[in-house]
């Protein structure tokens, strides 16, 4: 195992370390930020992390992804941070992506940072590799000392948004997936739909820090490689193993916050005991425990809780929780590759879900709907669901949000349509409101 050196400081004003700590960050060609946002979930193992600078990587492409993943983790033996795409699919059945693709993200990165750094209430843990020890001190009076300046977008023009699939095309798209819910192919299909811009630059630190303010979800995350930037607002856990027990909490229903405390506490009641939601949702847990078994103890799959509302800034969301306890035997990246990708973000059954939208998408997911998080030298890992989402690549000067929703027999395709428009309001906004 890599060796680490720990030291740990105290700090009054958390909310500026982070913003400075952020900042600080973006002189690193690798960067990626975790933040809670202080969101009051369970099962949480710090408030943020910045991991920075590879001292060992693994990219690729779907290909044999999770057994390079595998070898790469564990004779890696330490913190590494990254992502899965959703294309990773393919290596886990037999299955391919050929919609276009406008950011070209590898399909799996992972990496080792050189330079980590923990914010676990007013302690902030520096955990650095032999090599940059000697960093530790220095680094800390930098960022403290660091006055933040703004750099402004190369380009004063307002970015023009695009839509991929046009309403009356999204319109007849549903009434395909109905047709095939219909005749029995599939209960339920999340669909997609990708919003871009072309020939645009943002900065990607003030537009992050944009929709982190008004979202503030607890499983945010921004991700710099080189020219390439996720800039995600996830409110939603995929995967987290802790000791043996391993912890899945699917999304699926969502409403609109309203101004008036009454309106807003009557429509969060009115989430809950929706009969079209809550279907949705057991579906996905239906899903969760039926993927969770493949690698679970016989037994220990149990629904903490069910279709429970939860509040954040912009949406009402409606969360389940499933765990299930694995074997002392059982690799970690197994209990990924048997629940992978999320049910959330496809359907039930999955594989003829995935089929159906690859079809009818337009665009190669890529990184959304994919899992960014890290894994811990104790085997422990912790994973979000790529949501509420922009993905820039700087060098193509592409921009790319996608937003879906899950499809049922009960699905009135014009309110699908109206929930797609909602949680894109939030990208749509910092990006043509962030300087």
């Amino acid at each position: 195992m890599m060796q680490r050196t720990t030291r740990t400081f105290s700090i009054e004003h958390i909310k500026g370390f982070k913003q400075n700590l952020l900042s600080w960050s973006q002189q690193f060609e690798t960067a990626l930020w975790l933040d809670s946002n202080n969101y009051q979930q369970q099962y949480a193992s710090f408030d943020s992390a910045l991991a920075l600078e590879e001292f060992t990587s693994i990219k690729t492409d779907y290909t044999n992804a999770f057994d390079k993943l595998k070898e790469y983790q564990t004779i890696t033996k330490d913190y590494i941070f990254g992502y899965i795409s959703y294309d990773v699919k393919n290596d886990v059945e037999r299955l391919s992506s050929n919609n276009y693709d406008g950011l070209n993200f590898a399909d799996l990165y992972f990496f080792q940072p050189q330079k980590l750094i923990f914010i676990k209430g007013k302690n902030i843990e520096f955990h650095y590799l032999k090599m940059v020890d000697d960093e530790i001190e220095s680094d800390f009076n930098t960022i403290c000392a660091r006055k933040i300046t703004t750099k402004p977008s190369d380009s004063d023009e307002k970015i023009k948004i695009k839509l991929r699939i046009h309403k009356d095309e999204y319109y007849s798209k549903v009434h395909t997936i109905l047709d095939h819910i219909k005749r029995g192919d599939l209960y339920e299909a999340n669909f997609c739909q990708e919003f871009y811009a072309e020939n645009a630059s943002i900065n990607p630190v003030e537009v992050y820090k944009h929709l982190n303010d008004i979202s503030e979800p607890p499983f945010a995350s921004f991700l710099k490689m080189d020219h390439q930037y996720a800039l995600c607002a996830s409110p939603e856990r995929y995967l987290k193993k802790q000791g043996l027990k391993i912890i899945s909490q699917p999304i699926k229903g969502t409403a609109k916050r309203l101004i008036s405390a009454i309106d807003d506490n009557k429509i969060a009641t009115d989430l809950s005991r929706d009969i079209k939601e809550r279907a949705e949702n057991v579906m996905i847990v239906d899903l969760v425990r039926n993927d969770l078994s493949k690698t679970a103890k016989i037994a220990t799959v149990k629904v903490e809780e069910l279709c429970k509302v939860y509040s954040f800034k912009q949406v009402h969301q409606m969360i389940s929780t499933v765990v299930s306890e694995i074997d002392t035997t059982t690799h970690p990246i197994e209990t990924l590759r048997s629940t992978f990708p999320m049910g959330s973000m496809t359907g039930a059954p999955k594989v003829s879900a995935m089929k159906i939208i690859e079809k009818l998408e337009e665009t190669k997911r890529g990184l959304y709907s994919g899992t960014i998080g890290y894994f811990t030298p104790e085997n422990n890992f912790d994973f979000n669901v790529v949501i509420r989402s922009i993905l820039y690549n700087e060098e193509k000067k592409y921009i790319s949000y996608s937003v879906g929703g899950a499809i049922t027999e009960k699905s009135i395709v014009e309110k699908e349509y109206e929930e797609c428009l909602l949680k894109a309001k939030a990208m749509k906004y910092v990006l043509q409101n962030s300087k």
